[in-house]
């Protein structure tokens, strides 16, 4: 476990509850992107991370400090946000962006610095937008969740296995499957064969 982590978690556990802050201020932002994924808007995403804080101090004396604490709030944020999700009575398929509402930068085509696209370029954009949305929409829960702690939070297949509970293999298994789909799905814009 990270070294800050645990003297933080040491000194919530002597009594210190002003160093729980230390650990929010560390693991907010990761958190918070993980409940955006999973329920795909700001204000649930803020609710679970949130909740998901709350639950970990309250917990916090359970916690086996063999793992890490990035992936215990991993594991308790996606849970919260499924759960949210699930009480809210929408389905992840159809509802909630699991990538911004608008490509970023990275996203787009490479433009001329200093010209706007012209509004062919702006549809092929959206389009292509779209199909990228539509192929995240279309993996299974664990696909999904697998392929964006891997490929977008960077996470280790280890986490990522910890963090689903899940063997190692099933973890991989998911990351293999969902590129292979999203591959698949993304075919026509990558100018292969669908």
């Amino acid at each position: 476990m990270n070294k800050v982590d645990a003297e933080a978690i040491q000194q919530i556990l002597s009594g210190d509850r002003d160093a729980y802050r230390v650990l929010m201020d560390r693991h907010f932002c990761t958190v918070h992107r993980i409940a955006f994924r999973i329920t795909g808007n700001e204000a649930d995403a803020e609710e679970a991370a949130q909740e998901a804080f709350l639950r970990a101090y309250n917990k916090l004396p359970g916690f086996r400090q063999d793992a890490s604490f990035s992936t215990w709030i991993t594991r308790i944020v996606m849970n919260t946000a499924f759960n949210l999700v699930e009480r809210r009575g929408r389905d992840l398929s159809q509802n909630g962006l699991r990538i911004a509402d608008t490509p970023s930068p990275a996203e787009q085509t490479v433009q001329l610095a200093g010209t706007q696209p012209d509004p062919e370029r702006q549809l092929l954009d959206h389009e292509a937008a779209s199909l990228r949305q539509r192929a995240l929409a279309d993996l299974t829960h664990m696909e999904r969740t697998a392929f964006t702690l891997r490929h977008m939070e960077d996470l280790p297949i280890a986490e990522i296995a910890a963090a689903l509970n899940v063997p190692a293999n099933s973890a991989k298994q998911a990351v293999f499957r969902a590129v292979g789909k999203l591959r698949r799905s993304l075919a026509p814009i990558a100018g292969g064969q669908s």
